[in-house]
């Protein structure tokens, strides 16, 4: 019973991880709404790095290797830093629900990826799928509706796509590192990095600093830092260490069933009938993408 279980700890991990960072698009729109993005992405980060400190006996046992130094710098360059930056951008102008859709796009990202840095070979099915979902989530970026949720859809969903781009080389670094460190250190260095990084944003004329502390979106900082930050990093780390990159990214395709979900139930959002159409051009595309593949010649 106990093997039975370990095999299927890393995708109990792996989807609690998707529905935790489906939920992070709703926690970011709460927040968005009395804080600066700025201001609400360090605020996670701070969150995040305070909690480590509990775990700080565990992780000076680790054995650091100076050679891994600069695919730490990468990872936590590419995620938190530069994805969180897109991130925050995209969900000021598009809605949680087409935010999260877009996150669909990230295993054919990651199999793109790993066909250039690790010399893996794609196959005809996966870049005809690649190529599909890239139509829908054109159309879902047009058909988006400006609103006062959703200014600029498009830019939004742009936006959005280049945080995968990010989170790309951030899958593939941490596939890298995940051999020779635990998914605690690694969740832990990007939580670290990631506060020093985003409080140099807090000096930029930019970036309005909060004169009062409201409730709601509060929480949703304090949610994003211990539960999203800590949690679904780390489940999504560990997930990543027992599984190939390729099969562990292939959870993300749960975001936008959940995201969209949640946006109906807790923000109210709506997708218009084009909108759908576009959304099923994306399954479409990754269903086709994760079939058994045929290597190209």
């Amino acid at each position: 019973m106990r093997e039975k279980f370990g095999r299927w700890l890393p995708m109990i991990s792996l989807v609690t991880a998707m529905l935790l960072w489906s939920s992070s698009f709703i926690a970011l729109k709460i927040a968005f709404k009395s804080y600066s993005p700025m201001i609400v992405i360090w605020g996670r980060m701070l969150v995040g790095s305070l909690c480590f400190l509990f775990f700080i006996k565990s992780l000076r046992q680790v054995r650091f290797r100076r050679e891994d130094l600069r695919y730490l710098l990468l990872m936590a360059i590419c995620e938190p830093c530069i994805y969180f930056i897109f991130e925050a951008k995209a969900i000021e102008l598009t809605t949680a629900s087409q935010a999260g859709m877009i996150t669909a796009m990230l295993p054919l990202l990651v199999a793109i990826g790993a066909t250039v840095f690790l010399k893996e070979k794609v196959s005809r099915q996966t870049l005809s799928g690649f190529i599909l979902a890239i139509c829908g989530v054109c159309i879902l970026s047009i058909t988006g509706e400006s609103s006062e949720n959703a200014p600029n859809p498009l830019l939004g969903n742009f936006l959005e796509f280049l945080a995968m781009v990010a989170a790309m080389g951030y899958t593939i670094s941490l596939k890298h590192l995940s051999s020779r460190y635990s998914a605690l250190f690694l969740t832990a260095v990007q939580s670290w990095i990631g506060a020093v990084f985003f409080a140099f944003f807090l000096l930029s004329p930019a970036t309005t600093l909060p004169t009062e502390l409201v409730l709601l979106p509060t929480l949703a900082v304090l949610y994003l830092g211990s539960c999203v930050t800590i949690g679904a990093y780390f489940l999504y780390n560990f997930g990543v260490s027992q599984l190939p990159a390729s099969q562990a990214s292939a959870y993300i395709n749960l975001i936008p069933v959940f995201t969209v979900i949640m946006g109906f139930f807790i923000l109210g959002e709506t997708f218009t009938v084009p909108q759908m159409f576009a959304s099923l051009l994306v399954f479409l595309g990754i269903f086709i993408s994760q079939r058994r593949p045929r290597p190209l010649g």
